[in-house]
């Protein structure tokens, strides 16, 4: 099947490196983890051009606990509080992730790929710095 994306707010990394989401038990995301547990996410913090890609293993929880713990008032926007039968907690623990860290603005690097796009000259990516880590 196709891959679905959307934004999702990330709860917390906890000490055993699982990222943790609120999510409705009725959701279509929860539907496709219940099909296919593998899941790709995508971070990306603006401020320093910085960019993550996970891959891993999802599970959904309902346990009263975790919900406890990993609330937010901002949930109440989706949710009739925390009590609310359709909350689930979403728990991805991580196989394997990849970064890109760029050295450079993103207005030079924009510029260097459109000077490559206009030149026809292929762009240089040494201003970044990338790799993948097995977790």
């Amino acid at each position: 099947s196709t891959p679905h994306t959307r934004p999702m707010a990330l709860q917390e990394v906890c000490d055993q490196g699982n990222l943790w989401f609120i999510s409705s038990s009725e959701s279509l995301k929860n539907e496709e983890i219940s099909d296919d547990a593998r899941v790709q996410l995508y971070f990306q913090n603006n401020s320093k051009y910085e960019f993550l890609y996970v891959l891993g293993t999802a599970t959904i929880h309902k346990d009263k606990e975790l919900i406890d713990k990993y609330w937010t008032s901002f949930a109440n926007a989706w949710f009739d509080g925390k009590d609310d039968p359709n909350v689930s907690i979403i728990r991805v623990e991580p196989k394997e992730s990849y970064y890109w860290d760029t050295k450079a603005g993103k207005l030079v690097s924009m510029l260097s790929f459109a000077a490559a796009a206009i030149t026809g000259n292929k762009t240089d990516n040494s201003d970044g710095v990338e790799g993948n880590a097995t977790i």
